[in-house]
C-alpha cells in the first residue's frame, strides 16, 4: 500500500478517520525556512468539517502538532512529523456496515485487496487523510513563496462560471460557503447544495487551480512530466474522476490555427491554451487546470448493499456526510499542487550547473 508522495520532498501520510490520530511525515525539506505556523493552521481550518452549513456536522478542531524537524522556528533539514487528533468520532453510527459493503465506496475492493478492512468511517480510505494533505501543502507553499496558487468551485451539479479565471476577482473566494468567486452563482451553488442535502443525496462538482507568477523549467521531458505529475496528485484525492489542464478536451475540437499560444505586441499572453506546460515543462505562463467531483456515494435515503456473505439487502446509511465534497475540496486541491510545484522546484536545482 503506497502511503508516500513525491520525489525529492515526500509526503507520507499514516492513520483511519476513526483512529487516535492522523499524521504524516514530510521528508526532504531543505533546513532554514521559517515556518508560519498560523498559515499551516489556517489551512487545515479552510478543510476542516463543520465550518458551514454546506459541510459535514463532524466537529474536528483539526490542530496540528509538530513533533520534529522544526527548530526555534525554522526547518532543520530532518523529517517534519506532525499529528492531528481525531476528537469527534461517532464510530457506532457505522455499525450498521460491520457485515455490508457500501455502494460505489472502497469498502469491497479493500476487502479483497487486504481481506481486512475498517468498517468505521471507511478507515484509511476515508477523505479525512487529505487533512495530512493539507499540512503538507501549507509547507510547501512556503517552500516556493513567489509561486501564487488559487483553486476555487467553478461547478456544482449542472450551474457552472462562464467565464475566465482572468475575469474573477480571487479575493472574493473565501467571503461565501462554497468558495466561489462570483458571489451570484456562490448563492446558486450553495442553494443546489442545501437542496440535494435536504433530500438526503449528493451532487458532484469541478474545482478550477491556477498557478500565478510560475518560473519556466519545472518538469521533466519524458515520464515525470509536470502536468502528469499534477494530474497524478489530484486523482490521488478522494472522489476525483477527471484532470483536464489548458484547453482539455476541448482543445480536441479545435484546429492548429486556433489552439497554439500568441502573444499580444508588447509581449503579454494573448491566449493560453497550452496551460502554461510545453513538453511536460513550464513556460513561465499561468499553469490552469479543471479536476471533476464525483457526487458523495454516501447518501441518506435507501439504497441496495452487497453483504458479506453474498447477499443484496436494502438500508439507509447514517453519520455526518457532505452533499458536496467541492467547497472542502479546494485548499486540497491547492496543498496537492504545492507539493508538487515545491517538489519540481527542488528537482529543478538538482539539474542546473552553479
Amino acid at each position: 500500500m503506497s502511503n508516500t508522495f513525491g520525489n525529492i520532498l515526500k509526503l507520507t501520510t499514516f492513520g483511519e478517520s476513526h483512529g487516535t490520530a492522523i499524521g504524516g511525515v514530510l521528508d526532504g525539506c531543505p533546513a532554514g525556512i521559517s515556518i508560519d505556523f498560523e498559515a499551516v493552521q489556517h489551512e487545515l481550518d479552510r478543510r476542516k468539517p463543520g465550518q458551514s452549513k454546506v459541510v459535514t456536522q463532524r466537529k474536528e478542531s483539526d490542530t496540528v502538532r509538530f513533533l520534529s524537524g522544526i527548530f526555534e522556528g525554522k526547518t532543520t533539514g530532518m523529517p517534519i512529523g506532525f499529528i492531528i487528533e481525531n476528537e469527534h468520532q461517532k464510530s457506532s453510527d457505522y455499525d450498521h456496515l460491520k457485515d455490508v459493503f457500501r455502494p460505489s465506496h472502497a469498502d469491497f475492493t479493500y476487502q479483497q485487496k487486504y481481506g481486512i478492512r475498517d468498517h468505521k468511517g471507511g478507515g484509511r480510505s476515508s477523505a479525512r487523510e487529505t487533512a495530512c494533505r493539507v499540512v503538507g501543502g501549507a509547507i510547501a507553499k512556503q517552500m516556493i513563496p513567489n509561486i501564487k496558487i488559487t483553486a476555487y468551485t467553478s461547478s456544482v451539479g449542472n450551474l457552472h462560471l462562464d467565464k475566465s479565471y482572468q475575469e474573477f476577482d480571487f479575493t472574493t473566494i473565501e467571503k461565501n460557503t462554497v468558495r466561489c468567486p462570483d458571489i451570484k452563482m456562490a448563492q446558486q451553488f450553495e442553494n443546489l447544495i442545501l437542496a440535494t442535502k435536504k433530500q438526503g443525496n449528493s451532487v458532484g462538482g469541478i474545482i478550477t487551480c491556477v498557478v500565478q507568477n510560475m518560473p519556466m523549467g519545472l518538469g521533466e521531458p519524458v515520464f515525470n512530466k509536470l502536468h502528469a505529475a499534477l494530474g497524478s496528485a489530484m486523482l490521488s484525492i478522494n472522489a476525483v474522476k477527471g484532470f483536464e489542464y489548458g484547453s482539455g478536451f476541448e482543445g480536441a475540437t479545435m484546429l492548429g490555427t486556433q489552439h497554439n499560444d500568441r502573444f499580444n505586441e508588447d509581449g503579454t499572453t494573448k491566449t493560453n491554451f497550452s496551460g502554461g506546460i510545453q513538453g511536460g515543462i513550464s513556460n513561465g505562463m499561468d499553469i490552469y487546470f479543471r479536476v471533476a467531483f464525483k457526487p458523495v456515494a454516501t447518501l441518506l435515503q435507501e439504497q441496495e448493499f452487497l453483504t458479506t456473505s453474498g447477499n443484496i439487502i436494502t438500508q439507509q446509511n447514517k453519520g455526518r456526510h457532505d452533499a458536496c465534497v467541492v467547497p472542502r475540496a479546494v485548499p486540497i486541491v491547492e496543498a496537492m499542487t504545492a507539493l508538487v510545484l515545491a517538489d519540481f522546484n527542488l528537482l529543478y536545482k538538482t539539474q542546473k550547473t552553479i
